[in-house]
């Protein structure tokens, strides 16, 4: 009787476990990997949509701005009247806003509101000569993730209302603040400048 011998070798069982548990680890290390990606990636999306509420705000005071005229900077005296400020600014700016009627409209100021939570930027449309937060018009502009933490306004070549001057009147906007993604510590700093001319000619 001849016996045949089977040469072949498998894996044992003990081998098989061992397997099956570095497979399940690796498993496990890449599938929270991947989840911790794309939830970093949502938050970056969030804070990306911050920022661009931001600079829709922004973009629109510098529209406004550059259709207005009597550009009239801080919250003191009549706000219908033209004032410049140089360096070190103020942190609140009136003008007169673009109509076709025969009578103008009020001024619109736009001001900066602090507060320990962080500061906002707002707008009054009544002709108001300072920033009360009681008016009727008194709106926020900037969403709660925005916290700004300081908002300067400068203007040059206003003063010399119906021109002579031979500057055209122009308004620097610095605002720095903090921009957060709601219920996370993601966040990111901002320093935005930018300057608006006046477009109606007065030079």
């Amino acid at each position: 009787m001849q016996i045949v011998r089977n040469n072949q070798k498998g894996f044992t069982l003990v081998e098989m476990l061992v397997a099956v548990a570095l497979f399940g680890i690796v498993m496990l290390v890449a599938v929270g990997t991947l989840l911790s990606l794309v939830t970093a990636s949502h938050k970056a999306q969030a804070l990306q949509s911050v920022i661009n509420n931001l600079n829709i705000t922004i973009d629109s005071m510098s529209r406004n701005i550059r259709q207005g005229t009597n550009y009239h900077c801080g919250s003191s005296g009549d706000p219908r009247t033209t004032l410049d400020c140089p360096p070190p600014g103020a942190d609140a700016f009136s003008f007169l806003p673009y109509s076709n009627g025969a009578v103008p409209p009020p001024t619109t100021m736009y001001c900066f509101v602090g507060g320990s939570g962080g500061g906002y930027i707002a707008r009054l449309t009544d002709g108001s000569s300072s920033c009360d937060q009681t008016d009727l018009t008194f709106a926020r502009l900037t969403a709660p993730e925005v916290s700004i933490t300081s908002m300067t306004f400068y203007v040059f070549g206003s003063t010399t209302g119906g021109g002579g001057d031979m500057n055209q009147p122009e308004v620097v906007m610095v605002i720095k603040g903090t921009a957060r993604v709601g219920g996370t510590n993601i966040a990111t700093t901002f320093h935005i400048q930018t300057t608006d001319v006046q477009r109606v000619l007065d030079i």
